[in-house]
């Protein structure tokens, strides 16, 4: 099979969108009840919800087991209890990692007087049957001004939330005329959702809660049309894992 080089653009309006009252949540990839066989996931990432959750709300203690879920912080602030023992608060610009493993449980509520706004993002795990654990750590937006920074990784780099999976997870801020490139490698992918403003990922134009998935071994040049913030999600490839019939007969867009 050939090699298939594309950038897809998702528009914000296209995402699966449940209002649950004291949870708004955008689901990008299938979850619960939302069930679409052609978006199950994009090589290891199998779970991006861009959530908020109501005051005085939030999710009872519930079952994981055999995913790294990584929790990143926007708005507000969330408290989590887990049955490891942690308990600890959420808060913007903070990023959570729970390794699932053979099986945990845990709560999320938010006990502030606001609402708490998050991304919730799963990714597959390289090995099975993993001691459950957990990790916490906080960044502050300087350090991700006009540049990528890694916030979570698997890649062994330091002073980011670890995880078991050979991914990271970037966020990064571009002021208005500012680029900056990204090296995607073979076998890889990335995922890019933009949080606020404008941005252009080699020509192709992203507003706000748009999404690409990019299939390119070329490099990514990415330019703020206006102030942007951005999470971006690389990945390998994991080919024949959620792909669309197009890239899977080969077919070039």
């Amino acid at each position: 099979m050939p090699e298939v080089e594309s950038i897809d653009i998702i528009r914000a309006q296209d995402r699966h969108f449940p209002d649950f009252g004291w949870l708004q949540t955008y689901w990008l990839f299938s979850f619960a009840s939302y069930y679409d066989p052609h978006n199950i996931q994009f090589g290891a990432l199998r779970v991006f919800n861009d959530d908020v959750v109501a005051p005085g709300t939030g999710f009872p203690t519930h079952p994981h087991e055999e995913m790294e879920i990584i929790t990143i912080v926007l708005d507000g602030e969330m408290t989590h209890q887990d049955s490891m023992g942690n308990k600890a608060v959420i808060r913007a610009g903070d990023v959570q990692r729970m390794s699932a493993g053979t099986g945990l449980t845990h709560s999320e509520f938010n006990f502030a007087e606001q609402p708490v706004h998050f991304y919730q993002i799963w990714v597959l795990p390289d090995t099975p049957r993993l001691e459950p654990s957990y990790d916490q750590r906080s960044f502050t937006p300087d350090q991700w001004r006009n540049r990528l920074l890694p916030v979570a990784s698997g890649q062994a780099i330091e002073n980011v939330v670890s995880f078991n999976t050979d991914a990271t997870i970037y966020r990064g801020q571009l002021d208005a005329g500012n680029r900056l490139n990204f090296d995607n490698t073979a076998g890889r992918r990335a995922f890019v959702y933009l949080t606020e403003g404008e941005l252009t990922i080699d020509g192709l134009v992203l507003n706000k809660a748009d999404q690409a998935r990019v299939d390119t071994e070329k490099p990514l040049c990415l330019v703020a049309c206006a102030d942007a913030e951005f999470i971006l999600v690389d990945v390998p490839s994991c080919k024949g894992w959620g792909y669309n019939d197009r890239i899977l007969s080969g077919e070039k867009k």
